[in-house]
């Protein structure tokens, strides 16, 4: 019954498509669709939706489901095609927000809410620990103000403190509040009742004070702790606020670092996946072609990857002349045909064959077939540096000529992380460098000196402008790692500088003039300068230009940055370093000058000589001024007077040197 119904269906559907022959292309294809969509529904309904209806012959419902997804889907060969041109090796197939990682807690790295809770706890304590070394500084102005907001007794007012009970009046000052005629007459008793009044009085105003001054005392107390409270509260939650930020930005990047990994893995694995299943696909697809003659003779073959099938098809003309033709399968989208042996024709003479050897038979290569390449290799990236380490060691014992034994370190790290695009379009740009030097003079009784010390970080990003120029920002830092002093440590045992106490920050943005990789010029007229001293009670900030009551301040002007590097031998490399820095509020007075030179000789594969000679000028550093005996000379109000000087420093070092100067190499797909 449901074999009939299928019948009937499938009769209607032809008689449609045979009905419909003669109207125009665009109707007949439109209801070629409609019909289609009918049929399917009907199939639908009866096999696979309704389950009042049962499919009676096994395999029935199976092929039928086929045929319906054959009609509704793209065929095989459409899907392999779109596959193959798709290019999912070169983007992701799918994706995932690093929000939606399940395991996030077993990410190493990543830090949880009770790991949160002991480093905030930690901060807590530290701060603590911080406030009892460092102290809080107490305004003036708010001890005066706590003076005058106690609430003490007016003047006048003291009896007050006795009346309620505060202060306790000696018996030999009580005055009764009736006094008796007897004691106004007689002039000796008056005399002694005068004296006591004015005794009493004394006493009262010296009560009055002592009470006045431990009320103000208490008050100031009660102030200056909750000043420091309020202070310790604002830094802890400073504090914690900048924690909690950085287990955000250390969660985020650890989740999106796993994330990526796996993501990377699982389209790995669904490209692996597609191209094994388009592979059997396309193998086991078949495609049934039936070839038809003149006479309306049919001959039918089987396309299929790997399976050779051969058929044969008398070609015939309007005469009737015959020739029989083998046709051979290569693969599922190629046939090979060729004269069969044997070959008759009606009006001509049957000749002579000879054997024929399919082996000899090659496809031959399309144009259309060549593999052409697909992939092309980048190097957006390159990482780099090169560190020294140098020693200077000089012994004296019962030397007759004079001299101090003497030893010295010197340690320079630097290294750069840049991105260039291969169109040169935008470069990023980014440098690290790290500088400490020792000395012990005199011997082993002598102190250990630091002779250098410098930690800057510079980042700078440029997008093409016009020829050689670039749109570019840049963010500078730079301050010191070690506590620096005025030699000997003894006469002045109080750090001149310190980490971050001073620091200079930049932020630059102007046009950067790069010819080749070995000149840059970097022009930026919106520059903002920060000076910040992290720790006012260790260090001495107006040093630096900083107001007592301050530990930082801005400064808005304009910036220059050279660096021009050149081989002088192969061996020799000389290489400079230029900022200028020029203050926009006072342009003619305030300036800054920045100016390295390095000089380098490799001696060998891995020794190497330096010389650097390193001037500085900053208004906003000071000096005392001194006189010809090195005595402090003092202005009109008996300061020592204090100016900006030039800064020098010059090194010379021999020591170990080792270089990284790679490519991080990168294939793509050519589009």
């Amino acid at each position: 019954m449901f074999l009939r119904e299928i019948k009937s269906i499938l009769l209607i559907l032809f008689s449609l498509l045979f009905i419909s022959t003669g109207l125009s292309q665009n109707t007949q294809t439109e209801r070629d669709k409609q019909t289609l969509e009918k049929g399917i529904r009907i199939l639908r309904e009866y096999c696979q939706e309704n389950s009042n209806w049962q499919v009676v012959q096994p395999g029935v419902e199976n092929k039928v489901k086929g045929l319906v997804h054959f009609i509704e889907d793209e065929s095989i060969d459409n899907i392999i095609e779109y596959l193959n041109k798709a290019r999912l090796d070169s983007v992701n197939i799918v994706t995932r927000q690093p929000d939606n990682v399940e395991d996030s807690l077993s990410v190493p790295g990543y830090l949880s809410a009770l790991n949160v809770k002991k480093g905030k706890e930690q901060v807590g304590i530290e701060c603590q620990s911080d406030f009892q070394k460092t102290g809080v500084i107490i305004p003036l102005s708010l001890v005066s103000k706590a003076r005058e907001e106690a609430e003490i007794i007016p003047e006048g007012k003291g009896i007050q403190l006795f009346m309620d009970s505060v202060y306790i009046m000696p018996d030999s000052l009580i005055i009764p509040e009736v006094i008796p005629d007897s004691v106004l007459n007689t002039p000796e008793q008056f005399a002694r009742l005068i004296k006591t009044d004015s005794v009493r009085t004394g006493y009262i105003e010296e009560k009055r004070l002592h009470y006045n001054d431990s009320v103000q005392q208490a008050h100031v107390e009660f102030v200056v702790a909750e000043y420091r409270r309020q202070k310790f509260e604002e830094e802890l939650n400073r504090r914690i606020k900048r924690y909690g930020d950085s287990v955000n930005i250390n969660n985020q990047i650890v989740l999106k670092l796993y994330n990526d990994s796996v993501v990377s893995v699982v389209n790995d694995s669904i490209r692996s996946i597609i191209e094994t299943l388009t592979l059997y696909a396309d193998f086991i697809d078949t495609v049934r072609v039936s070839m038809v003659n003149l006479t309306g003779e049919t001959s039918d073959i089987l396309l299929q990857n790997g399976n050779e099938r051969f058929s044969r098809v008398w070609l015939k003309n309007e005469q009737n002349d015959s020739l029989r033709v083998m046709v051979k399968n290569t693969d599922k989208r190629t046939i090979q045909m060729l004269i069969d042996d044997g070959v008759t024709f009606s009006r001509i003479k049957e000749k002579q064959t000879k054997d024929f050897d399919f082996a000899l038979l090659e496809k031959e290569i399309s144009d259309f077939t060549e593999v052409g390449k697909s992939y092309e290799l980048e190097t957006p990236w390159r990482i780099g540096g090169d560190g020294s380490l140098g020693f200077t060691q000089t012994y004296l014992e019962n030397w007759k000529k004079g001299g101090k034994s003497a030893l010295s370190s010197l340690m320079v790290l630097k290294g750069f992380v840049n991105y260039s695009r291969a169109d040169g379009k935008v470069k990023w740009e980014n440098t690290g460098e790290i500088r400490n030097g020792m000395i012990r003079p005199g011997g082993k009784e002598s102190e250990l000196q630091k002779n250098d010390d410098k930690f800057e970080i510079t980042s700078r990003y440029g997008i093409s402008a016009f020829k050689k120029w670039y749109y570019s920002a840049e963010f500078n830092f730079n301050t010191q790692l070690f506590r620096g002093y005025n030699y000997p440590k003894a006469d002045n045992p109080k750090p001149i500088s310190a980490i971050f106490a001073p620091s200079k920050t930049y932020f630059k943005v102007g046009l950067d003039y790069k010819p080749n990789k070995d000149v840059s010029l970097f022009l930026s007229p919106l520059t903002i300068k920060n000076v910040y001293v992290r720790d006012t009670t260790l260090v001495d900030q107006t040093n630096f230009g900083v107001a007592t009551d301050k530990k930082s301040f801005w400064e808005p002007g304009l910036n220059a940055d050279l660096r021009f590097r050149t081989n002088i031998t192969e061996d020799i490399t000389y290489e400079t370093k230029y900022k200028m820095f020029i203050n926009y509020q006072e342009p003619f007075k305030k300036f800054d000058i920045n100016w390295e030179n390095l000089l380098k000789m490799r001696l060998t594969d891995y020794i190497d000589m330096s010389m650097m000679v390193h001037l500085i000028y900053d208004d906003d550093m000071l000096f005392p001024v001194l006189d010809g005996n090195d005595v402090p000379v003092l202005d009109n109000n008996g300061k020592p007077k204090q100016k900006p000087m030039l800064q020098i420093k010059e090194l010379i070092t021999v020591g170990f040197s080792y270089k990284i100067n790679r490519k991080v190499m990168r294939t793509h797909r050519i589009r």
